[in-house]
């Protein structure tokens, strides 16, 4: 998305992507990590490590909502830019967490529209806000992202390599997001919002581990 077009355009890619993200199969533009062969998994472990890996392509799912509406809304171009280059790196999680659910004989949640349009509302309300309080809900949202697959992979069955170098990538990932919005002027949070942010996330991760 370039950050010559005008409002009206660029609201409307942010549609076309939301399609995409929720109804189509976006593809990564770097290769999976998961280069280990498929273990033998039984069928407790293969459901354990299905329900984890949907809960974290939910939070892929949710991760380009919440870029898509702050890059719509940011006031600075190069800040667009910095927006929409995190999310194509998210789109290579989305792409790697989604083919690991199919290889695990799993699917993605029944709520994935629910999750993104709450998404978006939540990134559309930090954008409002200005762009260093929109970099500062992006720093808190990427920590507890990090957070949150670290405990994935305390959770994952030690033989399923394929899922847990997944998530150490994710993880990586997550952690080089926050700093590079950390540098860009990010405001720190009051100390509610984080509180809000970690409740809604286990009410989305509670229910994407099942639904």
């Amino acid at each position: 998305m370039s950050p010559t077009l005008d409002f009206k355009d660029r609201l409307l890619s942010a549609a076309g992507h939301s399609l995409l993200t929720v109804f189509g199969r976006p593809a990564a533009g770097r290769p999976s990590p998961a280069h280990s062969p498929a273990a033998e998994l039984d069928e407790a472990q293969r459901q354990l490590a299905g329900a984890l890996m949907r809960v974290n392509h939910v939070g892929e799912v949710c991760a380009q909502a919440l870029y898509q509406s702050q890059a719509l809304l940011s006031r600075e171009d190069s800040l667009r830019c910095q927006l929409e280059a995190a999310a194509a790196e998210e789109i290579d999680h989305l792409a790697w967490t989604r083919t690991r659910l199919d290889e695990l004989q799993d699917r993605p949640s029944l709520l994935n529209p629910l999750w993104y349009g709450g998404a978006f509302a939540l990134g559309s309300l930090a954008g409002l806000m200005g762009d260093r309080i929109s970099l500062g809900f992006l720093v808190e949202t990427e920590r507890q992202v990090e957070q949150h697959l670290a405990s994935h992979l305390d959770r994952l069955p030690a033989e399923d390599l394929r899922s847990r170098e997944i998530v150490d990538r994710m993880k990586e990932d997550e952690a080089a997001h926050a700093q590079h919005a950390l540098d860009a002027g990010a405001t720190k949070l009051p100390p509610p919002v984080p509180g809000l942010m970690r409740l809604a996330a286990r009410v989305m991760t509670t229910v994407a581990h099942r639904l």
